[in-house]
């Protein structure tokens, strides 16, 4: 009797364990940030805008420069004035410059010009497609007095499938940026 027990025992226990086992579908990680809401920032430097409440503005090394910091993302973008004192064209070119050279890694390069007149807010947005260092860079200016620029680095190696969550909802933040740009 305790031979037959036994028997049945294993018997069930070579059966229950000839099934393969099927292996799980990689999962991937799902970015999830909270829907915007914007602050508003004024500069000593005759300009403010509106920026997202996700992330915060820090005084950068020179006077009128900051940093947006999305400490969550490992981003920051970086933005710089400078006055125009009848050099409109360098400032522009040296914006464009800094954008072409990402052409060794980008695999496209979107621009957008966009003009507020009413508010003598005027620029081109420049959306890196690619392993790029930079994947947003923007310039503002009123075409006389003042230029702005931005461009938006993460602190990790450039891998676009991995970034494009954070680079998307920081595009739409820089654009709400740009909209409520303005000049004092």
């Amino acid at each position: 009797m305790f031979k037959k027990l036994a028997f049945t025992f294993l018997g069930l226990a070579v059966l229950s364990c000839a099934k393969e086992t099927q292996p799980k579908p990689s999962g991937e990680l799902r970015l999830e940030y909270p829907a915007p809401t914007y602050s508003k920032f004024s500069s000593p430097c005759n300009f403010g805008f509106e920026y997202s409440t996700f992330a915060k503005i820090e005084d950068a090394k020179n006077p009128c420069w900051y940093y947006i910091d999305y400490p969550k993302m490992k981003a920051k973008v970086f933005i710089t004035y400078f006055p125009v004192n009848n050099d409109l064209d360098l400032h522009v070119k040296e914006s464009e410059k800094m954008v072409y050279e990402h052409t060794i890694k980008a695999s496209s390069i979107d621009t957008k010009t966009f003009s507020y007149p009413e508010r003598k807010v005027f620029g081109n947005f420049y959306e890196l497609k690619g392993p790029s260092a930079s994947n947003l860079q923007f310039f503002v200016t009123d075409s006389t007095k003042h230029y702005v620029t931005a461009n938006l680095y993460f602190n990790s190696r450039p891998k676009p499938d991995s970034l494009a969550p954070a680079v998307d909802y920081i595009k739409k933040d820089l654009l709400h940026l740009i909209d409520t740009f303005e000049w004092k």
